[in-house]
């Protein structure tokens, strides 16, 4: 995300379908967003606060969207971090370094 504004992913289904996520940094956006369009979630935040996110300690962030109903969208984006131990058949790659890594190891 740091480099190019942009993390993304995709889970599989039965019968070929998946179903894709982003994240993406977006220096015209001013509040955390989202839309959802052919099978794919995206969340835009201000390019500001998505910087400060990925270099920092901040583990979340937070942001309301309204919808056209007047309902409202609670939109919230954690890091995640990598296990204090590890685990067989999990790719810890992409993952923030968990916080606890010095006291436990």
């Amino acid at each position: 995300m740091r480099d190019t504004g942009v993390v993304s992913s995709h889970t599989r289904f039965p019968g070929g379908r998946q179903f894709t996520y982003a994240l993406e940094s977006s220096p015209a956006s001013v509040n955390p967003g989202a839309l959802f369009s052919n099978n794919a979630i995206t969340v835009r935040l201000p390019e500001t606060i998505a910087l400060a996110w990925a270099t920092t300690e901040q583990v979340s962030i937070h942001g309301e969207q309204r919808l056209d109903d007047g309902e409202t969208l609670n939109i919230l984006v954690e890091k995640d971090f990598a296990c204090l131990a590890p685990r067989d058949g999990e790719d810890e790659s992409d993952m923030f370094e968990h916080p606890e890594t010095d006291s436990h190891c």
